[in-house]
């Protein structure tokens, strides 16, 4: 974490600013549901609408660089509370 990088099987993953912090965040909660509220309070600045799909869009941009090359998924969706990262 102190180098901000990320790999998966040894393959670099490049992540924003933010999309790095979330990542970190659900790393430091993993195997617990973490609710859009919380990623809110975490990660986001109080100016923003509470219903916008902010915290949607970078989970999905971060499934897409962690999750989409490889079978193993780790990044899973709980309908209705929020979502969570497995080893």
């Amino acid at each position: 974490m102190a180098t901000h990088e990320v790999k998966r099987e040894g393959k670099d993953v490049v992540l924003s600013a933010k999309e790095y912090a979330l990542l970190e965040y659900m790393a430091i909660n993993k195997n617990k549901v973490l609710s859009r509220t919380m990623f809110w309070e975490h990660l986001c600045d109080y100016n923003f609408d509470l219903d916008s799909n902010v915290i949607d869009v970078f989970i999905h941009r971060v499934r897409n660089k962690i999750d989409k090359r490889f079978q193993k998924k780790l990044i899973y969706t709980l309908r209705g509370s929020g979502y969570m990262l497995k080893d």
